[in-house]
């Protein structure tokens, strides 16, 4: 008996071991591990970018995701770069950011892929760039932007008058693409023709320095009539020094601002209208598909359609593309429905 007790003790201390060993090997292999995600904004101090947050955070919670974001002070086309060595030498699975540059991360993107990352760029492509990362999702079909606010600003002018764009960063991929749009296609053609063009100024989405470049404008042009920011630092900055200036009556400011943010200037009645999408949804289908492709094992491909708790379906374009949601227009009667 005394045989038996000892044996079935030493058993037990073995099985022991071996139940430890398995799940410690499980937990260090990812079996039983979360999905890491990190997301990397353009800069910190962006409401728009703090929305696109709080969508991961909701996804986090849904799907069971470790989400984390870091992000560099300012949005120099390379002020992302240590951080995501950072992220690479932590180890995440899902690398989520909005690129400040269509170029200048490409090394390091296709250094993270060789891991086992994935690069998820979110909220802006990399044109030229797309073999450097897995997908993209963007917020609406970006085509459609630019012809969205020029579209905006007409109305808002009467399609009459000088008006001048107030951007972010020399750099920034997103705004350059809108621009190139409004230049090439649109500007100085057709309803637009009576409407003077006078070129764009960079805020590089600082607050201070958009608010600067949105005072010069309004000295250097008496007779200004509009101001297009698609940029929700730069549109709060132009609204504010348009309605400090006493002026919301003769220059009209539009662009892409949050609710949030542009809900005083809709109050006061000095800015009539502006645009955006709702980016929290970037965020939760970003998180999503992070699970899925790194838990799950989706592969992507063109013409697939996924269907996302919540958000309804969405289909992979051409390069691994995905729109999330659709363009809003916001008005006095309708900025109180929203709350990001």
């Amino acid at each position: 008996m005394l045989i038996i007790i000892l044996i079935g003790g030493i058993m037990n201390k073995i099985f022991k071991i071996i139940s430890v060993s398995i799940l410690g090997l499980f937990l260090t292999t990812g079996v039983f591990a979360k999905t890491e995600v990190v997301y990397i904004p353009k800069n910190t101090g962006n409401p728009y970018f703090d929305s696109i947050i709080k969508g991961f955070e909701v996804g986090a919670e849904k799907y069971g995701y470790n989400f984390s974001t870091v992000a560099p002070a300012t949005a120099d086309a390379t002020s992302q770069l240590p951080f995501i060595k950072a992220e690479i030498q932590r180890g995440v699975d899902v690398i989520a950011i909005s690129p400040n540059s269509n170029d200048a991360l490409n090394t390091v993107f296709d250094q993270a892929r060789k891991k086992g990352i994935i690069i998820m760029v979110v909220n802006g492509d990399i044109p030229g760039s797309e073999a450097h990362r897995d997908l993209a999702i963007m917020p609406v079909d970006f085509s459609t932007v630019g012809t969205a606010q020029m579209t905006l600003m007409g109305q808002l002018i009467d399609h009459k008058g000088q008006f001048a764009i107030l951007s972010a960063t020399t750099d920034a991929p997103d705004q350059n693409t809108w621009i190139k749009d409004m230049e090439e296609n649109i500007i100085g053609k057709g309803m637009f023709s009576d409407m003077e063009y006078l070129g764009v100024v960079y805020g590089d989405d600082d607050p201070q320095k958009s608010t600067t470049e949105a005072e010069a404008l309004l000295a250097k042009y008496p007779d200004l009539r509009g101001i297009i920011s698609p940029t929700t630092v730069g549109v709060a900055a132009a609204a504010q020094v348009v309605e400090s200036a006493g002026k919301c009556d003769q220059v009209q400011v539009t662009g892409l601002g949050t609710p949030n943010q542009m809900r005083p200037f809709l109050k006061s009645g000095c800015v009539k209208a502006f645009q955006l999408w709702d980016p929290s949804v970037e965020g939760e289908i970003a998180g999503y598909l992070s699970v899925q492709m790194v838990e799950n094992g989706m592969k992507l491909s063109e013409g697939m359609t996924i269907s996302v708790p919540d958000q309804g379906d969405v289909v992979i374009n051409a390069n691994n593309l995905i729109y999330a949601a659709p363009m809003l227009d916001f008005v006095p009667d309708n900025i109180d429905n929203f709350n990001f």
